[in-house]
């Protein structure tokens, strides 16, 4: 692995086979765990050589593999099989979500060039909101910080340019496209 710094690797293979039998066990499909093992040896790459500045190089690649679990796990119980019975659609008219779909992109345009990455990162990549801080070099307080305010923005300008409403828990419950004209 050309360019791979030398404590990275030495750090993989020292621990790489505790943290596969840790994902083996949470996942019980061995070849789920190779994905994800190799999902957080992608992400220990990226850190490059900032690696060799991790004090405790096992407690960071358990923490990525841990979150790397979660972020799959949490993408699995959202995605519901449908059933092959359900009727095709009979409207072809564009969905009120396919329509809020439409005005999403030209909101995020208008929102800062810093608010647009933090809601490109975590929330349409959906990687996690350490990937944000290390980005930025915030903590990762101050970077769900940065998130949170990003994402009350978004909120408001979605509440302006495209007529949405949410409920008490924040979802959207009403929208009403404006038209570009």
């Amino acid at each position: 692995m050309h360019g791979t710094p030398p404590c990275l690797l030495r750090a993989w293979s020292n621990h790489a086979p505790e943290l596969k039998r840790y994902l083996d066990h949470r996942l019980g499909d061995s070849d789920e765990a190779a994905d994800l093992l190799q999902d957080a040896f992608i992400k220990a790459l990226r850190q490059g050589r900032g690696f060799c500045a991790v004090r405790n190089p096992r407690a960071w690649l358990f923490q990525v593999a841990r979150n790397t679990l979660t972020d799959r796990l949490r993408t699995q119980r959202e995605l519901l099989p449908l059933s092959e019975d359900l009727p095709a659609p009979s409207d072809t008219s564009p969905s009120p979500l396919d329509r809020l779909a439409e005005c999403l992109p030209r909101v995020l345009a208008d929102l800062s060039e810093a608010d647009r990455l933090a809601l490109t990162l975590c929330d349409i990549e959906g990687r996690p909101q350490q990937a944000l801080a290390d980005r930025l070099g915030l903590s990762l307080p101050g970077a769900k910080s940065r998130l949170q305010r990003a994402r009350t923005r978004l909120q408001r300008r979605l509440v302006e340019a495209c007529q949405v409403r949410f409920d008490e828990q924040g979802r959207v419950c009403c929208f009403t496209p404006r038209t570009t004209e």
